[in-house]
């Protein structure tokens, strides 16, 4: 992920080379993408580690236009940034909903983010990370406790 631009309110954000690049099979320029040409809605699967259904989710939900030849969808390099944006919304606890908003326009190919979001995002993630460690805390209790109770079927023998 690289900054792009800043001001005192908005910062922009698009994945790039400094970033998780998920344009490994092909010859990347300096934002981390290639322009080799469409690739298939398979290809884009694989590449970026997702279903075939979750892309075709991200369309129905309008995150992004792969072009069509008939039945064929064919993602071009805008949709590539595209969908490297929304993975990167993703992994920064974004609800698609949000991703979709901090996109903007259709064609938008970068996060725009703003301080509060950033800020209100820290939160939320710092809140469901407590949640995850009492979880686990609770977890261990009580795999702890199996052993115990092996303990003291074996000593009660």
């Amino acid at each position: 992920m690289r900054l792009l631009a800043q001001n005192d309110a908005i910062l922009t954000i698009m994945e790039g080379a400094a970033g998780v690049n998920h344009f490994d099979r092909h010859e990347p320029d300096e934002t981390g993408v290639s322009d080799d040409g469409p690739m298939t809605i398979g290809e884009i699967a694989r590449e970026f580690g997702v279903t075939i259904r979750a892309l075709r989710f991200y369309e129905a939900k309008r995150l992004i236009a792969p072009q069509r030849n008939g039945a064929t969808r064919l993602y071009r390099r805008n949709e590539r940034e595209r969908l490297a944006l929304i993975m990167t919304g993703g992994r920064l606890g974004f609800t698609l909903a949000e991703i979709g908003d901090l996109l903007g326009k259709p064609d938008g190919n970068d996060l725009r983010l703003t301080r509060e979001q950033c800020v209100a995002q820290i939160n939320l993630l710092e809140q469901q990370k407590r949640g995850i460690e009492i979880a686990i805390a609770e977890l261990r209790q009580i795999c702890t406790s199996f052993y115990r109770k092996r303990l003291d079927d074996y000593g009660g023998r």
